[in-house]
């Protein structure tokens, strides 16, 4: 999943929310740096990611990619993920409530900010500047994360075929996303109660 799916997958939660977010940007035995709260949001992010990778709808989703992308093919469709949740209003009723919790996100992770990797600290003043969870929600927001995804991967030179075909196959892909979600919401409110109970 992306940035906007682990934060809602927090469940307002502020330690669990930076860890969850800063996750691949902690390599090995760092995570063991963090406070534990913090440990436990990243390991609530690795349960996700784990849980979406593998799950049926994932892997249809990522058929549509696969052709031209290969082993990106999972990293374009967790980005479509974030724009049909920013769209869905089964978890945000109004485009307010979406972006009251995108500002209630950056808030929370400022209050960390002594916490956070370098490298996450150089993308948040980007991510909040420009609202990047709360631009999911549009077309033109996922076509710039499709570049800035071609850009940081080694082997990707473009993303326009990416966002053609995430626009050919919007249906086909909300489809994916309406099966799934629920599913791995009730997936993370579990991991995260264990994770709680450990």
């Amino acid at each position: 999943m992306n940035f906007l799916a682990h934060a809602y997958l927090s469940f307002n939660k502020p330690g669990i929310l930076s860890g969850n977010m800063i996750n691949d940007y902690v390599k090995g035995k760092k995570k063991f740096d963090y406070p534990l709260v913090i440990q436990k949001g990243m390991s609530l992010h690795r349960e996700i990611d784990t849980f979406t990778d593998q799950h049926r709808m994932t892997v249809r989703a990522k058929q549509f990619f696969r052709p031209q992308y290969r082993l990106y093919a999972g990293a374009f469709v967790d980005v479509l993920y974030d724009h049909f949740l920013a769209n869905d209003t089964r978890e945000f009723s109004t485009e307010e409530a979406l972006n009251s919790f995108c500002q209630l996100t950056y808030a929370s992770l400022q209050a960390d900010v002594d916490l956070l990797p370098l490298k996450f600290l150089q993308v948040l003043p980007h991510m909040q500047l420009h609202n990047w969870l709360y631009n999911y929600r549009f077309k033109e927001g996922i076509e710039k994360s499709f570049i800035g995804l071609s850009r940081r991967a080694a082997y990707l030179s473009e993303s326009a075929i990416a966002f053609a075909i995430f626009n050919e196959q919007y249906e086909e892909l909300q489809n994916c996303y309406n099966e799934f979600f629920p599913e791995l919401k009730q997936f993370a409110a579990d991991t995260l109660n264990k994770l709680n109970n450990t």
